[in-house]
């Protein structure tokens, strides 16, 4: 089984809200519920391929399996920090497809110029959290009772970031230097 990593094209649109609405859906990974907002759903999945197709601060990436859309990984990076979010169907998680993503978005992110990347998990995607340990990402914050859900409830979610400039200088009273 090879997984091949493209960028997105307007002829993926329906597939990836297919595969966002499948996972949204399952009602356990993705902040998503349905019923998904399909034409604002395919508006933004268009503006981040048209800015990407443009070769701007933004990058969709699928996964695909014998043509079949597996996975999706999306970035946004308009101030050179890229929040992350990926998708992966039921029956292809646990065989590298979330990997391929990650590496494939961290690759793009280096020669974008990102200094960093983000993402949310919840707390209980421990596969998750153990994919995004594997590429460096480390937890910086948990948000308690963060997200409100359509039933009412209200879910924590764990915050974890990558930094991938480590050279560029910090502020000065990080470095030790007193304030101005």
């Amino acid at each position: 089984m090879a997984v091949t990593i493209r960028r997105a094209t307007r002829d993926d649109l329906d597939e990836l809200l297919d595969l966002r609405e499948a996972v949204a859906g399952e009602g356990v990974w993705i902040g998503a519920q349905v019923p998904l907002d399909r034409e604002g759903d395919r508006a933004k999945h268009l503006d981040t391929i048209e800015r990407q197709a443009a070769g701007t601060s933004a990058v969709c990436l699928v996964a695909e399996i014998d043509g079949a859309l597996v996975g999706s990984l999306a970035m946004h990076a308009p101030i050179g920090i890229a929040h992350l979010g990926m998708n992966v169907a039921d029956g292809h998680r646990g065989q590298g497809i979330g990997a391929a993503l990650v590496e494939e978005a961290i690759e793009w992110a280096r020669g974008a110029g990102v200094h960093k990347l983000e993402l949310e998990h919840w707390p209980w995607n421990h596969r998750a959290r153990a994919l995004y340990e594997r590429f460096g990402f480390v937890e910086e914050g948990y948000r308690r009772r963060q997200y409100r859900r359509k039933d009412g409830s209200l879910w924590d979610s764990v915050v974890m970031g990558l930094v991938l400039d480590e050279d560029a200088p910090g502020h000065p009273v990080r470095a030790g230097e007193p304030p101005i």
